[in-house]
């Protein structure tokens, strides 16, 4: 008579520390359950591991079993890539380290932390490090992609700030990898995303952050072709010092946004300006601002870092239904920015935005073949996201970001951020990375050749010869 897979865990995994959960469980729904609500799998078993010894266990029982293989980190990718059917999660989230060095400006931070834990811990030393957009979001899934966000024309990605990791491999070893430790994995890590290992822990530098002078700007939607045009023109000339993100979408129900705007369809720049100083931002802004009709709103004002990361977690709480697609962009011409208005300003809920993340300044320091992440040449990344928190409207968020990605991508520079890409197939993974993909799956081969970490935007092992 066959035992499950969750029983086989229990008779095998004797030294795991952490906790198994199997279908029937009372925790199973909640092990299984991951922020797009759109996904809903049911794995054989979830492992939460509490140690870099728990991940070399069920390291070892999903690749002797050959049982697909789950990594959970916060569980944020649109894609639902930590969680799978009839396989294994291994699930990072009790490992909650963080320890701040604030003299050598360092954080060492466990691989099951979210970005909102790490805010607050660097923020008592008024430092930072760059990351996303949304502090809910999982330091290890958003770091191995890459990791835009709102200080990376000033201090760059996450990886450009990612001086050391720990990880276990797919045969159970555990190494460390840095620019001299392990130095192909060092530069497979840093954009190639969770296809060398399972990152237990990470090391990134930190840097002078504490107040931001940041916030949105929103203007009616219907003059959006001046808005976004007038932003094309403006933002790769601006300072590093100063980010600002472009969206189409609507103003969220609530406060801080007065009542009268609610729910009104706007294009918009959310900024974020490094330091306090509010004249100098006000200067910095002003081009952009004097160029175009006047705003609904311009919420820009000094507030703590995290309290900008945080901003956006309110409105995208878990449990809504997400489908998302992506492009790098070189340019915006004016053939796109009438196809985004068409789209843009008819999104299919209040929830469904498009951003485009500046991705010049500091990223442009580094070399494309300098890290896994090869886009360093493009200027923006855009995501096309439909939102709703009705299961009812998932075919039609899902419909709208497919058709404006497909609309837009003939204005593209080929590939996406896979922080930002659904399952999308081989070659759209091979166009994100383009010339590095050949030294990936090289390493690839070398470090995990059964490709056991292949539930991911899976670089593939280069043939054995």
């Amino acid at each position: 008579m066959s035992i499950t897979t969750a029983e086989a865990a229990r008779q095998e995994l004797s030294e795991f520390k952490g906790q198994l959960v199997a279908p029937g469980d009372s925790a199973y729904d909640e092990a299984r359950t991951v922020y797009n609500a759109m996904i809903d799998r049911r794995p054989a078993l979830v492992a939460r591991c509490t140690s870099a010894e728990d991940v070399s266990y069920v390291i070892g029982f999903a690749r002797d079993h050959g049982l697909p293989l789950a990594v959970r980190g916060g569980g944020h990718h649109g894609a639902g890539l930590g969680v799978c059917d009839d396989g294994v999660v291994l699930d990072l989230s009790p490992l909650k380290e963080i320890e701040v060095d604030p003299r050598a400006r360092t954080v060492r931070v466990a691989g099951g932390c979210v970005w909102s834990e790490v805010d607050r811990a660097t923020h008592e030393y008024g430092l930072a490090t760059p990351a996303g957009i949304i502090s809910t979001t999982g330091v290890a899934g958003l770091t191995l992609g890459g990791g835009i966000g709102h200080l990376s024309r000033k201090y760059g990605l996450t990886v450009d700030n990612l001086l050391a990791a720990d990880l276990v491999l797919a045969s159970g070893e555990r190494v460390r990898a840095s620019d001299t430790e392990n130095t192909d994995l060092y530069w497979a890590i840093r954009g190639g995303g969770g296809n060398f290992g399972v990152v237990t822990s990470f090391l990134f530098r930190l840097r002078e952050v504490s107040t931001v002078v940041a916030g949105p700007t929103f203007w009616p939607v219907e003059v959006g072709a001046e808005v976004l045009t007038a932003y094309r023109d403006f933002l790769p000339d601006a300072p590093r010092e100063l980010n600002g993100f472009f969206l189409f979408g609507s103003v969220p129900p609530g406060p801080p946004f007065p009542e009268e705007i609610h729910l009104r369809k706007v294009c918009g720049v959310v900024w974020c300006r490094v330091g306090d100083d509010t004249e100098a931002a006000a200067a910095e802004m002003a081009p952009l601002l004097d160029a175009v009709p006047e705003p609904l709103l311009h919420g820009a004002a000094p507030m703590p870092y995290p309290a900008l990361q945080s901003a956006f977690d309110g409105i995208y709480p878990p449990g809504d239904q997400w489908y998302w697609r992506a492009d790098f962009v070189d340019e915006i011409p004016d053939e796109a920015i009438a196809l985004h208005l068409g789209y843009g300003t008819e999104p299919p809920t209040w929830k469904s935005t498009m951003h485009l993340y500046p991705i010049d300044g500091a990223v442009h320091d580094i070399a494309p073949a300098d890290t896994a992440w090869s886009y360093r040449n493009a200027r923006w990344a855009t995501v096309y996201a439909g939102v709703d928190s009705d299961p009812a409207g998932a075919e039609r968020v899902k419909r709208w970001s497919v058709d404006y990605s497909d609309a837009l991508h003939p204005y593209s520079a080929g590939g996406a951020y896979v922080n930002m890409m659904m399952d999308e197939g081989q070659e759209r993974v091979r166009a994100s990375y383009r010339d590095n993909y050949a030294r990936l799956a090289r390493i690839k081969a070398d470090r995990d050749p059964d490709n056991l970490f292949r539930l991911n935007q899976n670089i593939q092992p280069a043939p054995r010869t």
